[in-house]
């Protein structure tokens, strides 16, 4: 698979809504590469006779009780947040 160019790091990234230095921009650009470039290889496993729900390990629910707690503040979890509208995030 072809190396992520640099405008699909930087697209990404504003879809992401991140502001990357240049030098996380070129960081990023290798390990997003690489991680297609594993994904494409998993590609080519032939999985044709391994049901899609196999587990190596058995699967239990694991529940807990619910408990109310308190809640981050409403201008905390907004304080960075580049667009904000009546108290929500303007996306």
């Amino acid at each position: 698979m072809p190396q992520l160019t640099r405008q699909e790091v930087e697209n990404i990234a504003h879809l992401a809504r991140l502001r990357l230095t240049d030098e996380e921009k070129t960081l990023f650009q290798n390990q997003l590469s690489a991680i297609l470039e594993y994904a494409q290889t998993l590609q080519q496993l032939d999985t044709a006779n391994i049901p899609p729900t196999t587990s190596a390990l058995p699967l239990d629910n694991v529940m807990r009780a619910d408990e109310i707690t308190p809640s981050l503040a409403v201008e905390d979890a907004l304080a960075n947040a580049p667009d904000v509208q009546d108290n929500s995030f303007r996306v």
